[in-house]
Order: C-alpha cells, then structure tokens, then sequence
C-alpha cells in the first residue's frame, strides 16, 4: 500500500530524500535547493520519454521521502539534465564546496532579487567601462549600487519576484515607487 504520510506532510524525515523531475511536479525553487542542502541522502529518479510509472512513485512513498519537482513549464525527452540543474543547485549551498563560503550569498535568488550586473578585469573593455562606484573603495556605496542594480534589474526582467522581497524606503525610491 501506499504511504499517505508523503502526501500529508507527516513524513518521517530520517527516511532518504527522493527526487523525481517532472513537468507536473512542484516548481523547484532556490528555497528547496537551500533545505534541500542539509539532508543526508539524496536520491533522483529521472524518467524517459512518459516518465516513471505511478506505482513505482507510490510505491517509494514507502521508503523515501518523495518530492516530484519540475525545473520549468516544458517537456525533456528525459529526467537526467533537470536532475543536473538540480543538482548543482543544491550542491553549491553544501558548505566547503564553493571557494568563497561567502559565493553563493551574493548570487541571484539569495534575497529575492536577481543579481546585478557582473564586471571583471580590465578596467575598460571595447570602449566600455566598469562603473567607477566598484573603484571608490566605499564598501557602504559598493553595496548600496549592487543592491541598487540588483534591484532594477529584478523589476525589469522579473518584476513578481519583487512582491516577495521586503524593500526598504531607500528600496522603494530606487524602483521609482514613493
């Protein structure tokens, strides 16, 4: 029989985490690779062309935590490259596995807004100049663009993620809404 635990919420969490990618699943989010960072096991079950047979999904429900997640609103011939986005979202939250502990702290999604724009060396590439803010050595002013930036461009590409974030008045003015 089928474990209706799974379904309920009432899950008993020492039980190994099973992920099945699915165009009908929960949308996967930079929340769930965060939780998804502290388990202890991790197991993917990628289907090919119509996906798994729901009775081996049921029938899982009785060893495995099971989460059907979908990487977006298309159709893959297989499960094996959203287990690959999955993957490396979550890994990269595991600490010790980026460089910098503080890496992924910094990227998009970890506030709730999409990163700003990115600038390396040299200083001028084809006329076009890294802003002279990342110059100033304000680390006060460095973090007020980034977030200004971060900011802007979060409202022109993806302005509902906006809705979740908690703006400041200085926030507020910076997307025009004072």
């Amino acid at each position: 029989g089928v474990d209706k635990r799974s379904y309920e919420g009432e899950e008993d969490s020492d039980l190994p985490l099973l992920l099945v990618p699915t165009p009908a699943g929960k949308p996967f989010t930079q929340t769930d690779a965060q939780a998804w960072s502290n388990e202890s096991h991790i197991v993917f079950a990628c289907g090919r062309y119509e996906g798994i047979d729901q009775r081996v999904i049921d029938d899982a429900r009785n060893r495995y935590r099971v989460r059907e997640v979908s990487i977006g609103d298309y159709v893959l011939i297989g499960g094996e490259v959203a287990v690959l986005v999955i993957a490396e979202a979550v890994v990269r939250l595991i600490p010790g596995v980026l460089g910098n502990r503080r890496s992924h702290e910094e990227d998009s999604f970890s506030d709730g807004l999409l990163e700003g724009p990115s600038y390396t060396k040299p200083r001028q590439w084809r006329g076009l100049d890294v802003p002279e803010v990342l110059f100033s050595g304000n680390h006060a002013k460095v973090d007020r663009w980034r977030r200004d930036q971060a900011l802007l461009r979060t409202q022109r590409v993806r302005p509902e993620l906006l809705d979740g974030v908690d703006l400041s008045q200085e926030d507020r003015k910076t997307l025009g809404l004072n």
